[in-house]
């Protein structure tokens, strides 16, 4: 077992990933009142934003940057913004084996340690399910003009989330995570 770096400080436990928000639209399955067909238009305009998010399970507290690519640097930003949204804790954050994720340029504040989850294991990442929720919430049969507004779509459902730590527990926390014995 590895030893804590920052033993001094209490222990705030994290799940981080990014995902891929834009204006290509995927239609879903939707309600409507018999006879009613619904219609739902569909766009194929490759421009994209990524959000960055890191959710604590315990506590339902969340966090996010919206950032215009998704690569180390962006990922350095990310941690710096954890860190200092964070400084008197030590956070440790399970997160995907991405490219950037390991990069050698990779900036890692120092009350910041990484954990890795096995690859090709997005169910075991309590994140995922926020990007359920916000994509079904906020972006499901939705056309986006231009890219701010899925930008400024993005952050309406991160700040609606974000202000709901009971939704976030209920979404992500789960036996295995808060109990792992």
């Amino acid at each position: 077992m590895r030893q804590r770096k920052n033993t001094d400080r209490p222990l705030r436990v994290m799940f981080q990933d990014e995902a891929r928000f834009g204006r290509i639209s995927a239609p879903k399955a939707c309600w409507a009142r018999k006879p009613v067909r619904p219609t739902v238009g569909v766009q194929l305009i490759r421009e994209y934003v990524y959000v960055f998010g890191a959710v604590s399970p315990e506590d339902g507290q969340h966090d996010s940057l919206v950032l215009p690519v998704a690569n180390t640097e962006a990922m350095s930003v990310f941690l710096e913004e954890l860190s200092r949204r964070y400084p008197e804790e030590a956070l440790l954050i399970f997160m995907d084996q991405a490219g950037w994720h390991k990069a050698k340029a990779l900036r890692i504040p120092e009350n910041i340690e990484l954990a890795f989850l096995p690859p090709y294991s997005p169910d075991l990442n309590p994140q995922e399910q926020i990007w359920d929720e916000l994509r079904e919430k906020f972006f499901g049969n939705k056309l986006f003009k231009a890219l701010q507004t899925v930008i400024d779509t993005a952050v309406k459902g991160l700040r609606v989330l974000e202000k709901a730590p009971n939704l976030i527990k209920s979404l992500t926390a789960s036996d295995w995570i808060l109990n792992p014995s």
